[in-house]
C-alpha cells in the first residue's frame, strides 16, 4: 500500500443511501484494520437535491443494526473532488457515466471506478438504489457494500 494517505470518494445519485453507506462501511473496515490514519474517506452525490441532509433514515437504521454510523451530510460532487481524491467510486452505470461526463480531464476520468469492480463474491454488477423499495433493498445494499469494500481494501493493500 502507498505510504501517503489514500483518498476515496464514494458517489451515488443523491448521497443519502448508497454512498454514505459505502463511506461508513469502508471507514469501519479501515479502522478495524488499524489503518484509519492512512485513509481519507468521503461521499457525494451526482445531484445536489439532498444537499445538507443526513442519510435516509431507513438506511441509517439498517446500517446501525450492523454497527455502522451514517453520520455524513449529503453534498454534490464538486469539480475539485476530481483533483483531491485518488479513487472516485460510483454505485451504478448511470453514476459512472455522469462522473466521467463531469471529469475535467482524462486523468480525472481514470480515477472513476464502479463499486462492484471490487466485489469478491457477488452476482450483481452494480449497487441498486434502495430508495423506492422495502427493507430487503437496504439490506442488499449493505451486503453488497460489505463485500465490495472488503475487496477494495484488499486491492489497495496489494497496490
Amino acid at each position: 500500500m502507498k505510504q501517503e494517505k489514500i483518498r476515496l470518494l464514494f458517489v451515488c445519485l443523491g448521497n443519502i443511501c448508497r454512498s454514505p453507506s459505502a463511506e461508513a462501511v469502508m471507514r469501519k473496515l479501515v479502522e478495524d484494520a488499524g489503518l484509519g490514519n492512512r485513509f481519507e474517506i468521503d461521499s457525494a452525490g451526482i445531484i445536489g437535491y439532498h444537499e445538507g441532509e443526513r442519510a435516509d433514515s431507513r438506511m441509517r437504521a439498517h446500517a446501525a443494526r450492523r454497527g455502522y454510523a451514517l453520520d455524513s451530510i449529503s453534498r454534490p460532487i464538486r469539480p475539485w473532488d476530481f483533483r483531491n481524491f485518488d479513487l472516485i467510486i460510483g454505485m451504478d452505470d448511470r453514476n459512472i457515466a455522469d462522473l466521467k461526463r463531469k471529469a475535467p480531464d482524462v486523468e480525472s476520468e481514470a480515477k472513476v471506478h464502479q463499486m462492484m469492480e471490487f466485489a469478491r463474491d457477488s452476482l450483481f454488477d452494480y449497487v441498486p438504489d434502495p430508495y423506492y423499495g422495502g427493507a430487503e433493498g437496504f439490506e442488499r445494499v449493505l451486503d453488497l457494500l460489505e463485500d465490495a469494500c472488503a475487496g477494495l481494501l484488499e486491492f489497495l493493500r496489494r497496490s
